[in-house]
Parts: structure tokens; C-alpha cells; sequence
């Protein structure tokens, strides 16, 4: 089975927002960002990630483990990376997730300015491309083998990708909240023209689950 483009568990608001405005290192998912991902926080699935017990384990828990499995490489916009802007000042931001962070495969962050591949434990490497956006997904794709290639985001990089009809299947949770301000996900891009199509629709515990994939 040959592998996928995908973007899992990606949230946004009612109003169409996947981050609030003002992204800075106090507020990674924008002010007021991190309503979007309450349905996540709930779930065994994330608490695993971060080393955590429990967790619940309904609808939005079986929807963000199948999210997460299957994966051999990441693809990240540089936003998602950290907050630092323009040339990197010096090697000591190495992601917002600690000397361990959650992928434990190659990532490969979209940027403009070059560094040298950062080693995390837990079989994590950050590997910085600076040719674009197919570039990127050459190198995924290498990396991945038969796995699939998940597109963690941010906003402007999902929308990218989309514009270039890049991604195989895209999974949105929407969350009855609005934003009202922000990054929009789909302002001006028709994803029908594109080709693509919603085949499942699932209500979880906190969010809508909606399936998208491309004809």
C-alpha cells in the first residue's frame, strides 16, 4: 500500500480559524488558540505523548490515535517549529517540546534561513528545508518509506500545500467555538475545484470530525 500526504486532527474554530492572532512563545497557538485543541488535551491519545496516565478514551481519543499512527515523517512550517523570525540567532531553540519531543521520525521544517539538523532523544530529528515546499515532501517522502507523511501545520503551510493539491486526505475537528480573528484555514482556496471531497463525517466527545481526501 503505497504511503499518504496527510493532515490529521488539524482543529479549527466554527468561523474557520486554525490559530488565534499573535503567535509569540507565551501563546504558541495564537491568543486564545488553545481552545481549538481542548477536544486533544482530553484524550489518552495526547497524554500519552507528553509521558502522561489516563486520559478518556471515547470517540476523539480513537480518531487522534488513528491520527498518529501509521506515521514515518512530519512536515512543519516553521511557525510550528518555534517563535523565532528571520536568521536563526544561535542554536539553542530546539522546538517547543523539550529534549524529547513527540514524533520520535524525521521532521522537516519549511524555512528560509539554513540549519544544520538537530538529534532529539526518542528518535526525533529536525531537519531544516530551505528549497520549498516539494522539496520538502521529496525529502518526507524518502524518509518515510511506506508510511505515510503527516503535515502538522501551521495554517500558511497547510494552505500552501493545499493550493499546490499536494495533500492526499485532510482531517479537520471542528470546534463549536469562534475566534472571530486570526489564521483562516480556507480563505479563498475551493477545495471542490481542487478535487476534493468530505466522505465521513463523525461527532466526538468535543469536536465534529470531518474527512476530506482528493479524487
Amino acid at each position: 500500500m503505497s504511503s499518504k500526504f496527510r493532515v490529521s486532527t488539524f482543529a479549527i474554530s466554527i468561523d474557520g480559524f486554525g490559530a488565534g492572532p499573535n503567535q509569540d512563545i507565551n501563546n504558541p497557538l495564537g491568543v486564545r488558540g488553545p481552545e481549538l485543541m481542548e477536544w486533544f488535551f482530553a484524550t489518552r491519545a495526547w497524554k500519552k505523548m507528553h509521558g502522561m496516565p489516563d486520559g478518556e478514551t471515547g470517540i476523539d481519543n480513537e480518531i487522534a490515535e488513528h491520527g498518529l499512527s501509521g506515521i514515518g515523517a512530519w512536515i512543519l512550517g516553521r511557525n510550528m517549529f518555534g517563535p523565532v523570525r528571520g536568521p536563526w540567532p544561535d542554536e539553542s531553540w530546539k522546538g517547543w517540546w523539550g529534549e524529547e519531543p513527540p514524533y520520535h521520525v524525521p521532521v522537516f521544517v519549511l524555512t528560509h534561513h539554513p540549519r544544520a539538523p538537530i538529534t532529539m532523544k526518542g528518535g526525533t530529528v529536525f531537519n531544516f528545508v530551505t528549497d520549498g515546499i516539494h522539496a520538502a515532501l521529496e525529502q518526507a517522502k524518502a524518509a518515510a518509506g511506506n508510511r505515510d507523511i503527516r503535515l502538522g501545520g501551521g495554517v500558511s503551510t497547510i494552505r500552501q500545500f493545499l493550493q499546490a493539491g499536494l495533500v492526499d486526505e485532510l482531517h479537520l475537528a471542528i470546534r463549536p467555538v469562534l475566534l472571530g480573528t486570526g489564521e483562516h484555514l480556507l480563505h479563498d482556496i475551493d477545495l471542490r475545484a481542487l478535487g476534493y471531497e468530505c466522505w465521513k463525517s463523525v461527532s466526538g466527545e468535543r469536536a465534529t470530525h470531518v474527512f476530506l481526501k482528493r479524487g
